[in-house]
C-alpha cells in the first residue's frame, strides 16, 4: 500500500463496515517515538533557506526522509522546524521498524 521509505509502511491495515455494509480499509494509528530516546546521528544547525527535503537528502541520502527528522525532534508541523536559522536539529539513526 505504502513505499517501504514511507513512515506508514509497517502499519497493520484495519477494515470498519459502514453503515451501507460496504467495507472501509483503514491504516491504523501511528504512534509518535519520543525523539529524545532516539540514538543520535548528528545535529544540524538550520541555515536561511533551509528545507527538511534537502537536509533529509543531504544527511540521510533520501528527501523523502524528512519524517523522521520531525519524529527526532517531535515535531507535529515540519515548517516549525525550519522557521528559525540558528535552531539545532536532531537527526538519528534510521531504525528498521519506526
Amino acid at each position: 500500500m505504502f513505499e517501504v521509505n514511507s513512515r506508514y509502511a509497517n502499519l497493520e491495515t484495519a477494515t470498519f463496515t459502514g453503515p451501507d455494509g460496504e467495507p472501509i480499509t483503514y491504516v491504523r494509528r501511528r504512534f509518535l517515538p519520543q525523539g529524545e530516546r532516539q540514538p543520535l546521528l548528528v545535529e544540524v544547525t538550520v541555515t536561511e533557506g533551509d528545507r527538511l527535503d534537502l537536509i533529509a537528502a543531504r544527511i540521510l541520502g533520501d528527501p523523502e526522509q524528512f519524517w523522521r527528522i520531525c519524529d527526532a525532534n517531535n515535531a507535529m508541523d515540519p515548517f516549525d522546524l525550519v522557521a528559525e536559522p540558528g535552531d539545532v536539529l536532531r537527526v538519528t539513526v534510521p531504525q528498521v521498524n519506526p
